[in-house]
Order: C-alpha cells, then structure tokens, then sequence
C-alpha cells in the first residue's frame, strides 16, 4: 500500500529533496507540496493525503501549528508529522497539543524521515530522540515548577492581539489590517512589546506567545 504524503515547506529547495527522498521508496508518493499553512489546509481537503509533512516556521503565509489545528479539525484521520529546524520543547509542546502525532528534526538522517513517515502511517506516534527526552523532562517538571505570568500583565489588549498574530507568522501589513491600524502603528506596537519584554527578535516573541498560550490554535 502507496502512504500518500503532502510537504508544507516555505523553501522549494527543501520540498524539492524531500519530494525526492520520498518519490524513492516503493511504498511513499508525495501527492503535494505547499508553500505555507493555509495552502496545506487547501492541499489536504483537496488531496486527502495520509501523512502531512509540515514545517512549523512558514512565513508571511500561517505556521505549520495553525495548519495542523485546521487539518486536524478538517481531517480527523490525518496524520501530521512536524519536520522543524527548531530541536525546542516549547516548540515539541505545542504541536502535539495542535494534534501532531510526531516531531522530527531536519537535521535527523534520511533513514530516520523514513522511518518517522512509516511509523505515524501505521497509526503510531514518533518523537525524534532529542525530542523524545525534552518531553519527559518538562513532564517530570511540571510539578515542580510554576509558570509564572506576570510579565504577560504589562502588555495591553492590543498589544497582545499584536504579538499572537506575530506569532502566527503574519507579516505587519496583515496584521494593520486584521487589527484595523496603520502599519506604522503595529511596528511601534511591536518595539513597545519587545522593549517591555526585553525580547530583542522576532523568534524570541514567537516563543514567548506560545509559552504563554497566546495563539489561537483553533483560530
């Protein structure tokens, strides 16, 4: 039996390799490639693939967790197995809490992206080792540590609304015009969060909003 895969990837280099890499096996075809979350969405209705291979970081267009809590809702029985640059818990987190059922990094080995497609195909999930141990290690801490919220309190409606659409991966002309502001407005909305929250990049406000469960995953 042929496992149909769709890739969600913002780079054609990465879509064009692995397309490659899964076109090689006997038993795995790619039935699709998406440049950003909501093409995957629009693929994976149109397409139905068993296996999606989604990156987290997709830029302007949605991130792979919004398209996975869309896919997951759309698609119950798909599979989606997160293929990321980012070896980080928060990042593991999240996805499986947007209904990812495996998480593997980009810099894993071939054999190993084989093996995860397989794996989540035949209804089980896969965690890449690294990533495997930052889940038990945060579980094992839970109850032992406190998040703590506070600094979430110094940010105001609208500068919250603007710091959880950054973290979707909307680029500021469309967050001007979800927000009904001026682009000049959410780039000082932007500056004020980063200097009350001492986050010097964009990354680090993505990570932020998510420890802080400002996105909208069903959104």
């Amino acid at each position: 039996m042929t496992i149909r895969v769709l890739i969600a990837d913002d780079h054609a280099v990465v879509r064009s390799g692995l397309a490659m890499l899964i076109n090689s096996q006997q038993d795995m075809q790619v039935v699709g490639v998406a440049a950003d979350g909501r093409e995957a969405v629009e693929l994976g209705v149109k397409l139905l693939p068993q296996v999606v291979l989604m990156d987290l970081s997709m830029p302007p267009g949605e991130n792979g967790l919004i398209a996975t809590a869309r896919l997951k809702e759309l698609l119950p029985e798909i599979r989606v197995l997160i293929l990321t640059m980012h070896d980080d818990e928060e990042y593991l987190f999240q996805s499986l809490k947007a209904g990812a059922v495996g998480y593997i990094v980009k810099t894993a080995p071939d054999f190993d992206l084989l093996k995860a497609i397989r794996t989540v195909h035949q209804g089980e999930s896969y965690l890449y080792p690294s990533a495997a141990k930052s889940l038990i290690e945060r579980f094992l801490r839970q109850g032992n540590k406190s998040e703590e919220f506070e600094s979430l309190q110094l940010l105001t409606e609208r500068e919250k609304q603007t710091l959880r659409l950054v973290a979707m991966g909307y680029a500021n002309k469309d967050i001007a015009e979800q927000l009904c502001l001026s682009v000049k407005t959410v780039e000082a909305y932007k500056a004020r969060i980063m200097e009350k929250l001492d986050l010097k990049t964009r990354p680090e406000m993505v990570r932020y909003a998510m420890k802080k469960g400002l996105l909208d995953l069903e959104g």
